[in-house]
Parts: C-alpha cells; sequence; structure tokens
C-alpha cells in the first residue's frame, strides 16, 4: 500500500490539468518544500529574528523604565522647588516686614530730629526776638532820652513861659510824628 502511495505521489498525474483537479505528487512536494523551508528558517532566521525582538523589547523596557525615573525624578525636583519657592515666599515677607520695620523707625526718627529742629529753630527765633525787642527797648530809651534832653534844652533856651513851652512842647511832638 505504501508503494502504491508513492508511486502514486512520483507520478506525474495525468489530469486534465483544471485548477480544481487535486494533484497529489504537487501536494507531497508543497508538503516537502514547506517542511524544508521551516527548518531552514528555524536554523537559520529564527534565532536572529527572535534575539532581534527579544532586544526591541527589552529597550522598549528600559525606555519605560527611565522614563518613569525621569518622571519621578521631575516629581522631586517639583517638590523641591515649590518647597524653595515657599521658603522664599517667606524669606521674602520676612524682608518686606523688615523694611517696613525699619521704614517705620526711620519715620519716626526724623520726626523726632525734625521736630527737635523745629524747637530749637522756634528758640533761637524766641531769643533773637527777645534780643532785637531788647536792643528796640534800649534805642527807644535813647531815643525818649534824647527828646526829653532835647525839649528840655528848646524850653530852657527860650525860657519862656508856660503857654510857650506847651507850644514848644506840641510843636516837638508834630515833628516827632512827622518824622
Amino acid at each position: 500500500m505504501y508503494y502504491s502511495l508513492l508511486a502514486f505521489v512520483f507520478t506525474s498525474g495525468e489530469s486534465s490539468g483544471s485548477l480544481l483537479d487535486v494533484n497529489p505528487g504537487l501536494i507531497f512536494w508543497t508538503v516537502i518544500t514547506f517542511a524544508l523551508l521551516m527548518f531552514i528558517l528555524m536554523k537559520m532566521a529564527w534565532k536572529p529574528i527572535l534575539s532581534s525582538l527579544n532586544e526591541r523589547e527589552q529597550s522598549i523596557k528600559d525606555s519605560l523604565e527611565k522614563a518613569e525615573q525621569a518622571r519621578s525624578e521631575a516629581e522631586k525636583v517639583v517638590r523641591e522647588n515649590q518647597a524653595n519657592l515657599a521658603i522664599a515666599e517667606e524669606e521674602a515677607q520676612k524682608i518686606i516686614a523688615q523694611g517696613r520695620e525699619y521704614s517705620e523707625k526711620l519715620k519716626e526718627q526724623m520726626l523726632k530730629e525734625s521736630k527737635a529742629q523745629a524747637a530749637k529753630q522756634i528758640e533761637e527765633a524766641k531769643a533773637e526776638i527777645s534780643r532785637k525787642n531788647q536792643e528796640a527797648l534800649n534805642e527807644l530809651k535813647e531815643q525818649v532820652v534824647n527828646l526829653a534832653i532835647e525839649a528840655s534844652e528848646k524850653i530852657i533856651r527860650e525860657s519862656l513861659d508856660k503857654e510857650k513851652q506847651k507850644l514848644i512842647v506840641e510843636k516837638y511832638l508834630k515833628d516827632l510824628a512827622n518824622n
């Protein structure tokens, strides 16, 4: 029976040659060619293809791990930056508060100094006014003395009676009012 099958397979099969006819010899050689091709591919190409696929898979895994590490590092950097920003904001608030406090102290000091300066100027002005008043009073006294002497001198020179003396004094006061 095997011989008949082999004979059938090796014969060219004298069929009419239509596309739907089954040709056992062609089937046998197709199967043998396919098996031989599969054997050659497994020995020669299958291992390099699998190794390149494994390398590609490992490369992708490594890239994913690196990306995850980079993401975690980026999150860490973001957290550190936020912490640093919070610290910087606190320091900025402290500096602003210190600046305000310093400006208030400076303002108070300047007010005290200006008040002291104003008080000093007022005291100096009062002393100057007092001195000028004293000078004016001394000058007025001197003028009154001079007036009295001049009036007396005129009165004595003329040695007149009371009415003439009165007229002389009134005339002198009139002259004085005009000057």
